[in-house]
């Protein structure tokens, strides 16, 4: 169940939007015309849920909000998209002398942006972030650090995210030509992990509302039906056989 109420008067023009969806319900309001702030709230049942989002409904019509009519332009679509998601990532490359200071800047440059768009970011994050989670970029992440726990391996994706569509797409397609790349962190001493880029949204959440992780993933998966689990894939090359990933990835 959706409904959208909106409140007009000389110096208000806002909107009300409460989505129920089973035992929970999405809040959406601001200003009309603009993406809005969002929040969710659970329930044990979903009668209690209902019976509370029917009171929120009564409450606001009580102080004058009436429903939106069906030509009224009352919510803007979240305008974050798999285009802007790259752009904001090759622009956080750019800024600073290393990874620390480049995602420092990404979190604040999301904090900056409607609670909305920062989930969107992320979900574009994950949806690239799963679908490198292949044995064959395992492997080739085995070789490359001398080993790659599952955690490692994470790093490793969010790391290769990092580098930009262009090289991810094809690193992902032949891993060995992550090469070129590996060269200039190895001049840098640096290693090719990047832990804090996975958590960079949440965090721009948890700064921008004084909500914690539990609160944004409740959120997170409201709003986008991604539940952020990785597939389950069975790894073809064993660790202990050197010569096999040797002639898997003669290159590396």
């Amino acid at each position: 169940m959706v409904t959208t109420l909106i409140y007009k008067d000389g110096s208000s023009n806002k909107f009300w939007k409460i989505q129920v969806s089973g035992k929970s319900y999405t809040l959406t309001y601001g200003k009309i015309g603009t993406v809005g702030a969002v929040k969710v709230k659970n329930f044990e049942t979903e009668e209690a849920c209902q019976k509370d989002a029917d009171k929120l409904i009564k409450s606001k019509m009580k102080k004058g909000y009436t429903p939106a009519g069906p030509v009224d332009q009352v919510v803007k679509e979240c305008s974050m998209s798999e285009i802007l998601f790259w752009e904001i990532l090759k622009t956080a490359k750019q800024k600073g002398e290393d990874s620390e200071e480049q995602i420092e800047w990404l979190v604040s440059h999301l904090i900056r942006k409607p609670v909305k768009e920062i989930v969107m970011f992320d979900y574009f994050f994950n949806q690239y972030y799963k679908k490198s989670y292949t044995s064959d970029l395992w492997a080739a992440a085995y070789i490359i650090m001398g080993g790659a726990s599952d955690d490692s391996f994470d790093y490793f994706r969010a790391w290769l995210l990092f580098q930009g569509k262009e090289t991810y797409e094809t690193v992902i397609s032949n891993p060995e030509k992550i090469i070129p790349h590996l060269k200039v962190i190895e001049e840098e001493e640096d290693v090719p992990q990047l832990e804090d880029l996975i958590s960079a949204a949440s965090i721009a959440y948890e700064e921008k509302t004084g909500l914690d992780y539990e609160d944004y993933y409740d959120l997170y998966e409201k709003l986008t039906g991604d539940k952020a689990i990785p597939p389950e894939i069975e790894l073809d090359w064993d660790e202990d056989d050197e010569e096999g990933l040797k002639k898997r990835f003669p290159a590396l």
